[in-house]
């Protein structure tokens, strides 16, 4: 993929989660006041905030002006790092991880996508150590592959499914790519980005299921001044 907005999407969401990951627990956060807890996980108000600042930036300018949009761009990363808590709980539960290699791959999936230094300069721009940010990005593996256990056996892919993805996105393309005609990778192209469309559809009842089974706290009172205009 090229550097595209969408990737910078994807980066700055790994620079939030970063802040999520390096959430100790309880017991070593006393001097702040929690906002979210699910089981032994805790975020801060102050990891929050932090979180918040980086998430930002993956805003257009000036939408975060009116106090509507920015208690709605609050309200979703509330709920994202709520959901995030209770995936890892699950994958902990499962005893699902990520190893060194899987991340050291994606890394260089990530990088490669940059110019010579724009992804360092990228995490200097928002204060987050290399470290933090690979904490982050392991954390976002994990969840992928914690789906991908959950909810593969739900997902079947037919060659109809893929006959008529096909008809629909590629048989009229006059100006089709050059990988195109490889009907392998074509296959493998259309497989993979039906299944991920398949899991996205699937995904909100699992999740509502999933997160029945966890004792989610917020903190109303630090939310509300968090909130508050």
């Amino acid at each position: 993929m090229n550097f595209s907005y969408n990737r910078f999407s994807m980066v700055i969401a790994l620079l939030a989660i970063c802040i999520l990951t390096a959430c100790p627990g309880p017991e070593l956060k006393q001097q702040d006041e929690y906002l979210i807890r699910v089981g032994e996980r805790v975020v801060t108000v102050i990891d929050f905030q932090k979180a918040f600042e980086i998430a930002e930036a993956a805003y257009p300018h000036n939408v975060l002006q009116e106090p509507a949009a920015l208690k709605e761009a609050k309200t979703r990363l509330l709920n994202q790092m709520t959901e995030e808590l209770i995936l890892l709980e699950r994958a902990k539960e499962l005893n699902i991880s990520i190893s060194d290699m899987e991340v050291e791959k994606a890394v260089a999936e990530i990088k490669s996508d940059y110019p010579d230094n724009v992804f360092e300069e990228l995490l200097l721009e928002y204060a987050v150590s290399y470290k933090s940010w690979e904490k982050g990005l392991r954390t976002r593996l994990l969840i992928e592959k914690l789906v991908e256990k959950e909810l593969s056996d739900q997902i079947v892919i037919t060659a109809d499914d893929i006959s008529k993805y096909y008809e629909k996105n590629y048989k009229a393309d006059k100006h089709k790519p050059d990988w195109v005609e490889n009907s392998q990778d074509l296959n493998e192209k259309i497989v993979k980005h039906l299944r991920r469309k398949k899991i996205e559809k699937i995904y909100k009842s699992w999740i509502v299921e999933i997160q029945k089974k966890y004792n989610i706290e917020i903190n109303e009172e630090q939310w509300e001044k968090i909130i508050a205009p």
